[in-house]
């Protein structure tokens, strides 16, 4: 049975109530021994003299989550996962502000440790999300993944 594909985007910044709901609804998993989270905030870089003070984010949101959803499900596939949650914002989210967030579970640690590195630099890699750094002086630049 094929899953459906979900959206994974939110506008604007992913907030700290929102993390902590998420975590806080596995309390009744009973058979998840593990939980690993990542938080990928905009930092305050400097560039070329200039400090970046936000990102916009856009995608092409079907091709986006049709490539989140593939990464999701190839990741069960090569890992032992209770579930697994990602959302990325859309939108300007300012320096301090987490920008995507990414939590997975398991019956044990070793497995979340893993999976959550893969698939974090499988969603870096493949998914088309554009990042346009605002700088302070009004100025930008489109943001490069590493």
């Amino acid at each position: 049975m094929e899953k459906e594909v979900k959206n994974v985007f939110v506008s604007g910044a992913i907030t700290p109530d929102f993390i902590a709901n998420s975590i806080a609804k596995h309390q009744s998993k009973t058979t998840i021994g593990a939980h690993d989270i990542f938080l990928g905030q905009v930092r305050a870089d400097e560039i070329e003299g200039k400090k970046v003070g936000a990102i916009e984010y856009t995608a092409y949101e079907k091709m986006a989550n049709l490539k989140f959803h593939e990464i999701r499900e190839a990741t069960f596939d090569k890992f032992d996962l209770t579930c697994m949650h990602i959302y990325h914002s859309l939108g300007k989210v300012e320096v301090g502000e987490i920008c995507l967030f990414v939590f997975v579970s398991s019956p044990h640690r070793k497995e979340v440790f893993e999976a959550l590195h893969h698939v974090v630099e499988e969603i870096k890699k493949e998914v088309p999300v554009f990042g346009k750094e605002l700088f302070e002086d009004d100025s930008y630049q489109w943001k490069v993944n590493t």
